[in-house]
């Protein structure tokens, strides 16, 4: 979400999604409260302190990790104050955090190589990862009294992948992470995270092709795609796709821009690609009242504050019209 100040954002969330909201991020406070920044700060036993190049794991937390930590202790004392002003439990409620392997490859070790290049280092991230998960959960349980959904975000998992993070010198690439080591890891984060929360667990990668069958297999119970970007997918995602769908997998579908594109938005046309994506690949409209999730393409971080209320509108309305679509459809 935009912006700096975790109450204003809060009573926004639980205003305009009071059926599903979410624990806001708000990345442009800075160092601490971005992607990396904010998983670490959940980390037990693990510290990280900042260097030029990033994150970097340290014998003791730095300023930015102890930032970290203040900051969502401040969104959490924001978000259930919102929620007492509701007066209402919502019947579920979201929380994000950097998946193991955007973490591994966004921290480094001491000698300035990604903890993505140390086996055992993984292992211990991943795990110290659930422990403080555990904790999160536990936390914003007390605060809302509400079941607690996790999504994990994983921007860098196609470069993993495709081995195409640099090393710290530049000229050379980190190796690339197998599929089934990287389904392996996926997986068991997501049974510790299941087994946490007593709730299904939404893996986000919004790459134009994103690996939906490794994220499929690993265990997801949803996958927070682009929709917007499929358009061209090849046979074979489009086929990855259908499979999951069909296998009972919810999609949550990036449909609503990040940014105002500067045009009279209408729900007609972000429901475009939703609808489809489903003739595509053959399925009854009805799926998406089922097993869909509308949401913003990729985050409202860069979005002025008022297409941020515009686009939380639209994506709850879409929702809406899923479930009884216009008989213009």
């Amino acid at each position: 979400m935009p912006g700096v100040d975790p109450a204003e954002t809060a009573a926004v969330v639980f205003g305009e999604l009071p059926e599903f909201p979410h624990l806001a991020e708000l990345p442009a406070r800075g160092l601490g409260a971005d992607i990396i920044g904010r998983t670490a700060s959940l980390l037990v036993d693990l510290a990280v302190e900042t260097v030029p190049s990033g994150y970097r794991v340290a014998p003791h937390a730095g300023h930015e990790h102890r930032r970290g930590v203040d900051l969502l202790r401040y969104d959490l004392d924001a978000l259930e104050e919102a929620r007492e002003k509701t007066g209402l439990t919502p019947p579920v409620l979201k929380t994000q955090l950097a998946g193991p392997w955007t973490l591994a490859a966004g921290i480094e070790l001491a000698r300035g190589h990604r903890v993505l290049t140390d086996p055992g280092a993984v292992r211990d991230f991943t795990s110290s990862l659930l422990e403080g998960l555990a904790a999160h959960v536990a936390e914003l349980t007390k605060r809302t009294g509400a079941p607690i959904v996790v999504q994990f975000d994983e921007p860098s998992l196609p470069d993993v992948l495709a081995g195409s993070l640099p090393t710290p010198s530049g000229y050379g690439t980190v190796r690339s992470v197998p599929e089934p080591e990287a389904r392996e890891l996926l997986a068991q984060v997501i049974e510790g995270a299941e087994k946490i929360t007593g709730q299904p667990v939404v893996l986000h990668c919004c790459a134009a092709r994103p690996p939906v069958a490794l994220l499929r297999s690993a265990g997801a119970g949803a996958l927070a795609i682009d929709a917007t970007l499929l358009g061209g997918s090849p046979a074979s995602l489009l086929d990855d796709l259908g499979e999951a769908w069909d296998s009972g997998v919810s999609f949550f579908l990036g449909l609503v821009p990040s940014t105002d594109p500067g045009t009279d938005v209408k729900l007609r046309d972000v429901a475009g690609p939703a609808l489809q994506l489903v003739d595509r690949l053959g399925f009854n409209r009805r799926i998406l009242a089922e097993r869909a999730v509308p949401t913003p393409t990729c985050g409202l971080a860069g979005a002025k504050p008022e297409w941020m209320r515009r686009a939380l509108a639209l994506t709850r309305d879409l929702g809406k019209a899923f479930v009884e679509p216009p008989e213009t459809w």
